[in-house]
């Protein structure tokens, strides 16, 4: 019963995975009784017959010191499992938390953060030997829970774009519609408005971005969108 990869292994298009003794599913192809990988992707092996082959074209892979967003999917004994669309899984350990002391004994975690909620974090560790490859932090001023504003999520290839060379497609909103956003590497996105309305119209620029990411002179058309929008929308109020 031939199993030809180790779990957390990176495979390559054509790479043989296993014979049909295994449930093998994911991005694969089956050549008689052998399945092999169609994509560069992440081995996930479950139990004893069951693989997947998860794609990686397109994924976040995390870096240490990257920022990213994201959700609290679990509560464990000493720390939190948080969703950072990603194949690896992440862990904010209770010391990263805050930056008080702790007395597990005596705090309920589901006090501090509690299934759902949003945290805005920064990669502390990645070793993927560990069950949980990625350890991130709040230890800094601009970390933590987040609690309003509007997020959007966009493929983490185009958070380059999004960005802009040195901050500058971003920073339009920043001049132009006093809002704050906050892009996070694995591809989420956080905006907050001094004027709540706005935030809509932000969002949908950033999925414009997105879409757009492969034109010439996007930077100057969505300055001119926003330009639109600020004079109807203040003309209006």
């Amino acid at each position: 019963m031939p199993l030809y990869v180790s779990n957390k292994q990176i495979v390559l298009p054509g790479d043989l995975i296993a014979t049909r003794d295994y449930n093998v599913s994911g991005g694969i192809y089956w050549e008689g009784n052998y399945a092999y990988s169609y994509v560069v992707g992440l081995v996930d092996i479950k139990g004893e017959r069951d693989v997947e082959v998860i794609p990686l074209t397109g994924a976040y892979i995390p870096r240490v010191g990257d920022l990213v967003i994201g959700y609290v999917s679990d509560i464990g004994l000493t720390g939190w499992e948080v969703d950072i669309k990603s194949p690896y899984k992440a862990y904010l350990p209770v010391q990263e938390a805050t930056l008080k002391p702790i007395d597990l004994t005596n705090v309920d975690l589901k006090s501090l953060l509690g299934i759902g909620d949003i945290v805005l974090a920064k990669i502390l560790d990645y070793n993927l030997t560990r069950d949980y490859p990625v350890t991130l932090t709040l230890k800094e001023a601009r970390l933590g829970r987040i609690e309003n504003g509007t997020l959007v999520e966009i493929n983490p290839t185009k958070v380059p774009r999004v960005i802009g060379k040195r901050g500058s497609m971003v920073g339009i909103f920043v001049e132009e519609l006093n809002c704050s956003v906050t892009v996070g590497q694995n591809g989420r996105v956080w905006i907050k408005c001094r004027d709540p309305a706005d935030e809509a119209f932000v969002a949908r620029m950033i999925k414009f971005i997105e879409a757009e990411s492969h034109t010439s002179g996007l930077t100057d058309r969505v300055r001119s969108l926003v330009a639109q929008y600020k004079s109807t929308s203040r003309a209006s109020k």
